[in-house]
Order: structure tokens, then sequence, then C-alpha cells
């Protein structure tokens, strides 16, 4: 178990972290809270009914991460060159304005998850703890570990599979060493989550 995922009697899913992998994770998931924000208005709204009609943003994200876990759903690579891009940028303005928060929403509550999870852990006599994951914290999981990938990839600036080998070859000196080394050990993680999730 220990550095990797394993399926656990229930559907659910364990890892062994020491504790400077729990203190990694959990630095991770709070600086990706604070990267995505708050709830529309700039707070988190305890009436449901006003966060379902609060419209979003209509423009991207001006940061890069933020770009890459919430981005425009019409046009980018594929997109035909008969296609209209002023068109397009008008269809993902409108569907930006009415996804955007709850895709936050949702991004905020899998950060969440994590976050509490860890916190909850009983720590083992050597230092660390093991983390047993309901299915449905699993998933939670799985898609928080996805965002933190994603936003330290874009960090990286890793855009198709020959960046990610070029990262095994940077030297030790390298000042990115250690995201690429998070990066590649949230992927073994995020791997061996989604293997215990499939049937």
């Amino acid at each position: 178990m220990p550095g990797h995922f394993e399926p656990i009697p229930g559907g659910g899913a364990a890892v062994a972290l020491d504790d400077v992998e729990i203190s990694i994770i959990r630095s991770l998931a709070v600086q990706l809270l604070e990267l995505i924000g708050p709830g529309p208005g700039g707070e988190v709204s305890d009436d449901p009914l006003a966060e379902l009609f609060a419209e979003g943003p209509s423009e991207p994200p001006s940061d890069a991460v933020l770009r890459r876990l919430l981005p425009d759903a019409y046009g980018g690579p594929g997109v035909s060159e008969r296609e209209d891009p002023d068109e397009l940028r008008a269809y993902s303005s409108e569907f930006r304005r009415f996804t955007e928060n709850d895709l936050r929403a949702g991004k905020r509550e899998d950060a969440l998850a994590v976050i509490r999870s860890l916190d909850a852990l009983s720590p083992a006599g050597d230092g660390g703890a093991v983390l047993k994951l309901s299915p449905e914290e699993s998933v939670r999981w799985m898609r928080a570990l996805n965002d933190l990938r994603l936003a330290i990839g874009t960090r990286l600036e890793i855009t198709d599979e020959e960046d990610t080998d070029l990262l095994y070859r940077l030297p030790d000196e390298d000042a990115r060493k250690p995201m690429v080394m998070a990066y590649l050990w949230l992927g073994g993680l995020q791997e061996t989550l989604v293997e215990t999730l499939m049937p």
C-alpha cells in the first residue's frame, strides 16, 4: 500500500501516507482552494437558490491555471477553419456565464473533501497514517488529484507527452524539480486510485 492506492472492501480505496506526503497534498489542496476562490459575490452562500440563479463571469479567467481548469466550451484544437471565431467566443461566453460558478463550486468541494479527510487522519506510530476513502470520497479525491496535476502541469508548461518525458531528465539543481516530483507523484496516486474505481 505505501505510495499507491489499493481497493478496500466496500468499494473504497486506501493508501499509506507519511507526514510529509500528507502535508504536501494538504498544502496543494489549500493553494487550489485559494486559486479557485470563494463563491459568487465573494462569499460561499448559505442560500442554494441564490447560487442556482447567480450568473458567473462571461470572460475566461486571466490566470493560465484557471483557464486550464475552467476552459472555454467552444473553440480550441480541432475546431474547423469554417467556424466563425467570434461566434464561438460568443457561445463560450454564454455557456461560461451559466456554468462557471457550478464548476468552481464542484472543484472547491473536491479540494475541501481532500483537506477534511487528511485532517481527520489518526497518526500511526511510525509517523503518517493510512487514509481510507469511501467510494464517494474516492471519486472526489480522483477529481481533486486531476485538478492538482492540471494546475502544476500548467505552471510547468506541460502541453504533451514529450514535455513529460523531459521532466524525468531535469537536473536536481533545476528550480522546477520539486514541482516536477509532486506532479509525477500525484500522477502515480491518481492512476492507482482510478484503478481501484474500475469494476
